[in-house]
């Protein structure tokens, strides 16, 4: 599988999500029974929803994304290089219409393939909710349902580590420590990106996180195919 990754063919992806509204207090009625429905499964008997709204994040029904960051390599001259973008704001509804104008641009193109940390249980199918939630046209290249696993063409970074084990989580930050990859989680992490949304109000910080884990995945599978990482100063963002 490692040997027939063209990384220059893979758009590179990571998101950034943040439950519905800052508070449980702010959802609607219904939403709110909802989600004490859905919590129960794993909250203890003791909390409310209320006590866990701050994991809404993580489910599209409940959540909304804020960011979604993107990679391309390219070789100039022999050398390779990353080029990134974010779509990153308050308006989930057109930052899912640009993303996918770019898919759309990028398939006309030539035949590329996503590639994301957790992104087959996560991201992926995140984006794809959210766009059908918001009665945006999914593009092809998202568009996996009634597909079989082989069918589809994505690569996902965790996927490729568990080598068909798939008894536990492996994450990006500790991929990236023993790999020798600088951490993408020097300033927060994702347990701080709702806070920085609805508190701070700073979403360039978080655009620079989402960013940092797409280099982060860029390296990784570098490092995967027995490659040199691409330094620093051959990394441009639009």
């Amino acid at each position: 599988m490692l040997e027939t990754i063209q990384i220059e063919n893979l758009v590179f992806l990571d998101i950034e999500t943040v439950p519905q509204t800052a508070s449980f207090d702010d959802l609607q009625e219904a939403t709110q029974k909802l989600w004490e429905k859905k919590s129960s499964f794993f909250r203890t008997p003791e909390q409310t929803g209320a006590d866990v709204y701050q994991r809404a994040g993580i489910y599209a029904e409940f959540g909304k994304i804020i960011c979604i960051s993107v990679g391309l390599v390219h070789v100039d001259q022999g050398v390779k290089k990353i080029r990134l973008k974010s779509f990153a704001g308050k308006d989930e509804k057109q930052l899912l219409i640009d993303f996918s104008l770019l898919l759309k641009a990028l398939s006309a193109k030539k035949n590329y393939s996503l590639c994301a940390h957790n992104g087959k249980e996560f991201d992926f199918p995140y984006i794809a909710r959210r766009m059908l939630i918001l009665g945006i046209d999914l593009p092809l290249i998202l568009d996996t349902a009634g597909k079989k696993p082989w069918e589809v063409a994505h690569v996902d970074t965790m996927e490729l580590w568990k080598f068909g084990d798939f008894k536990n989580y492996t994450s990006l930050e500790l991929l990236a420590h023993i790999f020798g990859i600088p951490s993408p989680k020097n300033d927060i992490d994702g347990s701080m990106v709702a806070t920085v949304f609805y508190e701070d109000d700073d979403l360039p910080r978080i655009s620079t996180y989402c960013e940092k884990d797409v280099v982060t995945i860029i390296q990784l599978i570098l490092k995967f195919k027995g490659m040199a990482m691409i330094p620093e100063d051959n990394i441009s963002i639009a």
